[in-house]
């Protein structure tokens, strides 16, 4: 389960609010990019931005799609974000219920 094009991928991707969050949600579930997204609030991201290390509050998107849209979806939250390099993270869906796998598969069946 979840190996070529038409394998599971999930992507993590951080936005600045819960807001933002839930219009690249939107967008992506409408355009069929994507079957569902988890919006997951409390996280803390660390990092180095313009040689300062930062500290912000941050949502989590956990983005189920087919593998063969991960550019596609990957593009669409270039165009959506308000950050300049949002974080865009795909891993492969290696098992899980095959129910789900189906369904994730057939919400976005209308996109190749």
């Amino acid at each position: 389960e979840g190996e070529g094009e038409e394998g599971v991928s999930a992507l993590y991707v951080t936005a600045p609010s819960k807001e933002e969050a839930k219009r690249i949600a939107g967008e992506l579930v409408s355009r069929k990019l994507v079957a569902c997204v988890n919006i997951l609030s409390g996280v803390e991201s660390v990092y180095e931005w313009e040689g300062r290390v930062e500290s912000e509050p941050e949502v989590l998107m956990m983005i189920k799609t087919r593998r063969g849209l991960v550019d596609d979806v990957t593009r669409a939250v270039q165009e959506l974000h308000s950050y300049d390099v949002p974080e865009v993270i795909a891993v492969g869906v290696h098992g899980g219920s095959k129910d789900y796998m189906d369904w994730v598969r057939d919400s976005t069946a209308g996109r190749k």
